[in-house]
């Protein structure tokens, strides 16, 4: 462990945890003969301190150091074998070394050596199972029709490795015990190297099989994929015939439903299909450090891979890129009717705007007209008034003439009520603001 600081400069919190990632999972040193059985595992994150509970009753039963309380990976020497564990995202994985002589490589395995009641109390489901085998130089090499036998007569594939320090051997199937199998012939490969070397082949069956989880949903969802390529294209073809807002919007309800289907088809593939991706760039790299050589007349193991599994993981980008360009045809489609709705939309609301304006035009029309009709009326009380008080005025023998005096006071009071009400009118005006 470091220090607070280094030169005076304090430590950022994590630079120990961070410096000493690539140095956490260190290969195994070997040395032939050894036979090796790798378990790859998928269980869910949450089973992690159960497998944690699991490697340290292993560790107490053979009397050694457990793992860590927060360890995501193990190494022990259980003195029949050794274990080493790790922990992944989706997955854990499990090998067993055994190293004494043998005569036949996959008779009696690593795995044999290990409890059966502890291996069968193992979370999750098991995905991969390969037996690895070291066959020291003295070795009897085999011609290939003699390997065959070891691989139940199937095909072999077949490569010089690491710079001509080994040669490997498999055929990639599952043979009845459920193990594939590799076959390592060592020529003059160091601890390390050797231990290198057996971790890249059991990654690549690992990963090629972790990769490979894609293939089944991009086979589900292609069928799916093409009938709502057809829908929307239907539906596309029928919105340009539109003429009338409720049709836009039977339409949007399509187009939103069919962006439904589309998203959660993306939401159940998108992790797989990355996932798939980043373990198949795995696989490429572990074959480019194999540094294979080709064996006269046999197939190399990553001209294998590129025939059998490049296939599948082209399938699985081409389903994936499908469903990113359908998701954005939908949306294209969906915005482009959306403002077709919204244009019609404010071409309705325009025209019933303009039916206000003329609607408020005629109301305010009828109203000058009343207002004219009670000026008048106003007026003509008001002169009927005068004429009263004029005649009273001329009872009492004051010498008026009354009809005179009346057409008098008509333009007098027409101007008065006529200002009076727009008087009225203004005040009213300011009171409703």
């Amino acid at each position: 462990m470091l220090s607070g600081e280094t030169a005076g400069i304090a430590h950022y919190p994590l630079r120990s945890q961070l410096a000493g990632e690539v140095h956490a999972r260190p290969y195994e040193q070997l040395t032939a003969p050894v036979q090796a059985s790798h378990l790859a595992v998928l269980s869910d994150e949450s089973l992690l301190a159960q497998e944690r509970e699991m490697i340290a009753a292993l560790c107490e039963r053979f009397q050694v150091a457990p793992p860590a309380p927060n360890a995501r990976h193990h190494s022990a020497d259980m003195g029949l074998f050794r274990l080493k564990w790790e922990r992944h995202s989706e997955f854990s994985s499990y090998t067993f070394f055994h190293t004494a002589p043998f005569d036949q490589p996959f008779q009696e395995t690593a795995i044999s050596r290990v409890p059966p009641d502890w291996l069968e109390q193992l979370p999750g489901q098991l995905l991969t199972a390969v037996h690895l085998a070291l066959a020291p130089k003295e070795y009897p090499k085999q011609e290939i029709e003699e390997l065959a036998t070891l691989f139940a007569s199937n095909t072999v594939t077949g490569s010089v490795v690491a710079g001509g320090a080994a040669e490997v051997w498999t055929d990639f199937h599952i043979h009845a015990d459920g193990f594939s199998r590799f076959l390592i012939q060592d020529n003059h490969l160091r601890s390390r190297q050797a231990g290198r070397l057996l971790q890249r082949l059991y990654e690549v069956e690992q990963y090629r099989l972790l990769a490979l989880l894609a293939f089944p949903l991009a086979q589900q969802y292609g069928q799916q994929l093409g009938q709502l390529d057809q829908a929307l294209n239907d539906l596309t073809s029928e919105i340009v015939d539109i003429d009338n807002l409720e049709d836009e919007h039977r339409a949007l309800e399509q187009l939103t439903g069919l962006a439904a289907q589309v998203e959660q088809i993306a939401a159940s593939t998108s992790y797989r299909f990355s996932a798939s991706s980043a373990y198949y760039d795995i696989i490429l790299q572990r074959l480019a450090e194999l540094r294979e050589e080709r064996i006269q007349g046999v197939q190399m193991l990553h001209e294998f891979m590129q025939r059998r599994l490049a296939p599948a993981m082209h399938t699985c980008r081409s389903v994936e890129q499908r469903i990113q360009g359908l998701a954005t045809r939908v949306a294209r489609a969906s915005n482009l009717l959306r403002t077709r709705v919204d244009v019609s939309m404010e071409g309705q609301s325009k025209d019933l705007l303009r039916s206000m304006d003329r609607r408020a035009y005629l109301q305010l029309r009828m109203q000058e007209t009343v207002e004219g009709l009670s000026v008048v009326v106003l007026s003509y009380y008001l002169l009927g008034l005068v004429g009263y008080g004029l005649k009273g005025l001329k009872s009492t023998g004051i010498g008026i003439n009354v009809e005179l005096g009346t057409g008098i006071a008509i333009p007098l009071v027409l101007t008065a009520v006529f200002f009076g009400v727009r008087r009225l009118k203004r005040l009213a005006g300011h009171t409703n603001d």
